[in-house]
């Protein structure tokens, strides 16, 4: 029988609702527990809230049987592992700055926000595998095109791989989806792995294949 996974104290989190257009993550986690049932119009009609859930299931789906497996062999450890993610999600879901798009038309004005690149980078990441990202923040300014900025990047990395490999592998691709989606110069991404999650990624992805 699989243990039950810690349950963590949302109480302590104190995640402010102040980018998530007056909801709070504990609200966007219980839509998520009732499938998004009933409709909310004002988390539906939310950018923010919408990139804060995507991220959310994403999260859901690559630490479920991390929780499984720290439930197991691990019953006392702390979660503020979790307690991180979920606040750089609750931080960085709003809109932040306009990241001008180059356009023919001079007249025109097209942009992408900071905060759909920040989903995007947390999706490129994801996708690389290896660790899970915690905050995410440019570090130069990035409303004026061609002016060289950094990405700083905290996360907790997966203990059966080497961090080097890890953050080589997600800086690789974090660097590809920026370059191919933005007209964003950056010319360094800066990783700190501020926990080492002991959790075998490879072992669960071959249990629930």
């Amino acid at each position: 029988m699989t243990a039950q996974p810690p349950t963590p104290d949302r109480d302590r989190w104190d995640l402010a609702p102040d980018s998530l257009d007056g909801h709070t993550i504990d609200e966007l986690l219980d839509y998520l527990d009732r499938d998004q049932t009933p409709p909310d119009s004002s988390i539906d009609r939310s950018a923010a809230c919408r990139m804060a859930l995507d991220a959310l299931q994403r999260l859901r789906a690559l630490s479920s049987g991390l929780l499984d497996w720290d439930a197991q062999h691990q019953p006392q450890r702390d979660d503020g592992w979790v307690h991180a993610i979920l606040s750089g999600i609750s931080r960085e879901a709003g809109r932040g700055r306009d990241i001008p798009l180059p356009f023919p038309d001079p007249a025109a004005r097209l942009v992408i926000t900071e905060g759909a690149v920040r989903g995007m980078i947390r999706e490129a990441a994801d996708s690389a595998g290896g660790m899970l990202i915690g905050r995410c923040r440019f570090v130069g300014d990035i409303t004026i095109p061609a002016k060289a900025v950094t990405l700083e990047i905290e996360a907790s990395a997966y203990w059966d791989e080497p961090i080097a490999t890890a953050t080589d592998r997600v800086r690789a691709e974090i660097f590809h989806e920026v370059a191919r989606h933005t007209p964003l110069n950056l010319t360094a991404i800066n990783i700190t792995i501020h926990d080492i999650v002991r959790f075998n990624a490879h072992a669960h992805e071959e249990d629930i294949s």
